[in-house]
Order: structure tokens, then sequence, then C-alpha cells
């Protein structure tokens, strides 16, 4: 048989919030119920998801997720980031309810993915359908840190990790080193950062972008990771006690 559907169902400690958040993102309701359990179902498209309410869940201690395959990442994660900004001001890049950036994933074949992680702490990993030949392995020092590092914290969700592995490649300069990659590693270093609630040193890794010099096909070659820095300065406005100057990034 063909056509089947398989509907990922989820926990969550409150389906009112799951609903909130999940509107952010262009769902609708397609049923709610409070008893016997309290459930509800969810949809985007052809994307649907269903959700239990568990007494007392703990969102950090969920082992709850799922895999979306797509035919263009960037497009979805547009239309999530583009959600979240009319509804909070800003792309969640921290805390739960977050979203990661689309990144080529060395654990996944160098696929592009990105991932949500709900109000109930479910990770919703979305990948690029495979493309007809494997992506190009990630060269250069700092490529093959980037790499390592998003396995760790985008995959395995341990920011601690992948913000060791992304200090030592700073602390070690070299003079070859591809200055695009350099922006980043500072970028991503900015966002793992915030994971951590570290934002002192997201502003100093913002800062240490605005100080790389690009050429203008650098800069191009670099404008997702500069989109992405405008969003964690943006995010970074609205952490209390951090500096008092965001730094300014290019356009």
């Amino acid at each position: 048989m063909t056509n089947e559907v398989t509907v990922p169902l989820l926990p969550c400690a409150s389906i009112d919030d799951v609903v909130a958040f999940y509107e952010v993102l262009g769902f609708h309701t397609t049923f709610k119920q409070r008893k016997p359990n309290p459930a509800v179902g969810l949809q985007r498209e052809d994307l649907h998801l269903q959700f239990f309410e568990i007494a007392g869940f703990d969102p950090a201690q969920s082992y709850g997720s799922c895999i979306v395959l797509t035919s263009d990442t960037g497009q979805l994660y547009r239309a999530f980031a583009a959600g979240m900004r009319a509804a909070y001001g800003k792309v969640l890049v921290s805390g739960t309810p977050r979203m990661t950036r689309p990144r080529a994933r060395k654990n996944a074949d160098g696929l592009s993915g990105f991932s949500v992680i709900d109000p109930g702490g479910n990770w919703i990993r979305v990948f690029q359908n495979a493309p007809a030949s494997p992506a190009p392995a990630p060269t250069g020092r700092l490529g093959k840190a980037m790499a390592n590092a998003v396995v760790q914290s985008d995959s395995r969700g341990d920011a601690r990790q992948a913000a060791r592995i992304l200090d030592s490649a700073l602390a070690r300069p070299e003079v070859d080193d591809d200055p695009v990659a350099l922006v980043e590693v500072l970028v991503y270093r900015a966002e793992v950062a915030m994971v951590l609630n570290d934002p002192a040193t997201a502003v100093e890794m913002l800062a240490g972008v605005d100080r790389v010099a690009l050429s203008a096909d650098e800069a191009t070659r670099a404008a997702a990771a500069y989109e992405a820095a405008t969003d964690l300065a943006a995010a970074l406005s609205w952490v209390p006690h951090s500096a008092d100057t965001v730094p300014r990034l290019r356009p």
C-alpha cells in the first residue's frame, strides 16, 4: 500500500502552551480534548503533530523527538522565523522553546537541518530530503570544528561540548584560516553562548564578527552568518543585565 501517513504523538506539560507556540509557527488546531486525557492535534500544510499532556511533566527531561523531511529547509525556517519575529519581536535562540538555524549536519551525510525545541522540550528535527549527490565534507580547520560543534549542540543538545570545540578552534588562529569560516564560527559560538545563558560571551563573539575584514565576494558567502548574527543581536537586547551596547553588525 502507499500514501500512509505517520503522525508523531509527543508529551508536554500543557497543551495550551503548545498550541500557543505552534500557532506562531503557522499551525492550526485540528482537534482538542480535555477528557479523558488532555490532547491536541496540530497541522501546518502536510505537517501533522499531536501532543498529550502529562501533569508535572518537566520539558527539560523530555526525550520526545521526530524527524521532518522537506524539500527546502531554508524556506520552512524562514516561515517559522517570521512567525517568531511577529509574535515575540525576535527569533527564539535560547531557553525553551527555541529554534536552531539550518546548517549542514556532519552526522546526517552533510544534509541541511534545523531543530525546533517546543514548550514540551520535544525536538522537531527538520532535514532536507536527500539530494542526488552527497554534500561536500567540511574543509579547513575552522570548518571541521564548526561541523563537530553542530553535531554536539544542534543534534545532541550538548551546548557545553560545542562551546569547548569552538573555543579551542578560536584560541589557535592560523594565517590561512578562511575569514568566512571564522565569521561562521564566531556567530555560532555566540548562539551557543545564548543557549548556555551566557550573554556576555555572545556579545563578545558578535563584536569579533564585526572585526573580521572580508572582501565583497567573501561578504556574500557570509550573508547567512550575518543574518544569524542580526537575529542574535536582536535576542540579546531582550536579555536582562546584558552589555549596554549590542555590537553593530554589517548588513
